[in-house]
């Protein structure tokens, strides 16, 4: 792309920015706004699944627990709390000064039915419900849940369900919520937002952090910008050039390629956020041929991590292939049942699985994201592994939006169905047992609908463990029948650092990138 060109797709993604911002930048002389690249599809948290969504989120919305930058759940619109001796009652006060953007207080008539509409829709949240015998108010600022059995994830729990108003909260789980009013630290500006170009957040001057200091999701929120937006660019090297030039602040994912040149740009630096991500494919178990167990096991054997990694990622220091279902690196990760991640790729093992799992040459659907670099890679290269067994393929482009929706479609291909996507989840999410992706509760659960009995079993047990040499035990337990019942595969992991202009400062890093805050942050 020659510099003209660039330059014209920059200035056609800013222009509604420019447009927007600058009446109010006039105002006042001195505005600190900062301009990130991304791109909301889905504005509800409980609805949405995606990065973008909880970025959004947890800037306009506050949570009752918040992940520090070690994974550990300390209290933040929780002011206070309590537990029996049997740990089967927990009682939570909230703190003062809790007001959500329209000037409402927040009371425990708006958390208690956002707790249940997030557990609705969430891995951690179904194992929650599963051992809850009720939550009920004590008074407006407190509130007791009350468990059949223990669980020892309550405080994990309750870091994940974005607060909203009554009224939002109780919207079904699978409606998305037609107003965005939260109670945290950015103002969702809907007037000067433009879906599709940009998205506009104003500081809340009524929001009162805590006095801890910050650290990931925990601590005071401080915001020391008075405006921050997402740009949408969709080409990423488009966007890169929108950084080096001033004209956009922050990139959350860099392009691997460009990452040595960049780093001797004295204008901009690199900073990894979070601790990585790692890639997965996602089968369709309710259509063949996925629905088989002996075809998702061929796939094991056909993908070869590397293939991936070494054709995104020039640079080794930034990726690693792995055999883990936990992801590598975390507390859960172990090697058993790993055999077969030893001897991949052994197309002849896989097409021995697909014949006894009754592969009979149709159509294989793969939908393949055109607007996420990673993912159309992954689906391409899936795709060619596949065909070396003998497998029809068949690529179905779109962008992220509309791969989100047609997930959702659980009839067969020629209704509008697929076998298998690709997909990617922070490190940290991948070591959680009790996560979104790790359900296997069938059609109750997420797009793909894994079901097995044993699985659930072992979630279930290790969330109800509180002792971290329990926990590893029974994940090791978790993989071994994991691997042969195979609820997804990897194809690799990575580090991939966030693009930023040299004068911003104060970036909290976070275990994941689902999150990336901008309180804290300074523009200089």
């Amino acid at each position: 792309m020659d510099e003209f060109t660039r330059r014209a797709i920059i200035q056609a993604g800013l222009a509604a920015v420019g447009t927007a911002a600058t009446p109010r930048i006039a105002m006042g002389q001195g505005r600190k706004i900062i301009k990130a690249v991304g791109k909301i599809d889905v504005y509800d948290p409980v609805v949405g699944t995606s990065y973008a969504t909880s970025r959004h989120a947890c800037q306009v919305y506050d949570t009752l627990f918040g992940f520090d930058q070690q994974g550990i759940p300390r209290p933040q619109m929780v002011g206070k709390y309590e537990v029996s001796n049997d740990k089967l009652t927990w009682t939570f006060e909230l703190r003062e000064g809790l007001k959500f953007h329209d000037g409402t207080r927040v009371t425990t008539a708006d958390v208690i039915p956002s707790i249940r509409r997030w557990a609705e829709r969430s891995g951690l949240g179904s194992a929650l419900l599963e051992s809850l015998k009720d939550i009920t108010p004590r008074d407006d600022k407190t509130f007791a849940l009350e468990l059949k059995e223990r669980f020892g994830l309550v405080p994990d729990a309750l870091s994940w369900p974005f607060i909203m108003r009554k009224k939002e909260a109780e919207t079904d789980p699978t409606v998305k919520i037609s107003e965005i009013v939260g109670s945290g630290p950015f103002k969702f500006n809907e007037a000067e937002t433009k879906p599709g170009a940009q998205y506009v957040y104003d500081r809340n001057p009524d929001y009162v952090p805590r006095n801890e200091p910050p650290s990931g999701m925990a601590g005071g929120k401080v915001v020391k910008i008075d405006r921050f937006m997402f740009v949408h660019i969709p080409d990423p090297q488009t966007a890169v050039s929108a950084v080096q030039a001033g004209e956009v602040d922050f990139l959350p994912e860099t392009p691997m390629d460009l990452l040595d040149q960049l780093s001797k740009d004295e204008n901009v630096k690199l900073e990894a956020l979070y601790g990585g991500e790692i890639g997965f494919y996602r089968f369709n178990f309710l259509q063949p041929p996925f629905d088989n167990v002996k075809c998702r096991q061929a796939v094991l054997h056909l993908v070869d991590q590397s293939e991936f990694l070494n054709v995104n990622f020039p640079n080794p220091g930034y990726y690693k292939t792995c055999a883990s279902y936990f992801a590598c690196g975390t507390a859960m990760e172990n090697d058993a049942n790993t055999a077969w991640f030893r001897d991949a790729p052994n197309v002849d093992k896989a097409k021995q699985l697909l014949k006894e799992g009754g592969y009979d040459g149709r159509p294989v659907v793969i939908l393949q994201p055109t607007d996420w670099l990673n993912g159309k890679v992954a689906a391409e290269i899936l795709a060619a592994q596949l065909r070396r067994a003998g497998v029809n393929v068949q690529l179905h482009a779109m962008a992220w939006a509309g791969l989100v929706a047609r997930r959702a479609v659980r009839g067969p291909q020629d209704q509008g169905g697929w076998n298998i996507f690709p997909s990617s989840i922070a490190v940290a999410d991948a070591a959680f047992p009790l996560g979104v992706i790790q359900q296997a509760n069938g059609e109750k659960g997420m797009w793909g609908w894994p079901s097995d009995a044993k699985h659930e079993e072992l979630r279930k047990k290790w969330g109800q463990s509180d002792a971290m040499d329990e926990r590893k035990k029974i994940a090791r337990e978790m993989q071994d029948n994991a691997w042969n019942y195979v609820l997804y595969a990897w194809y690799g992991q990575w580090v991939q650092p966030s693009l930023m202009r040299a004068n911003i400062k104060g970036m909290l890093k976070s275990p994941s990138g689902y999150f990336i805050p901008w309180w804290n942050v300074d523009k200089v």
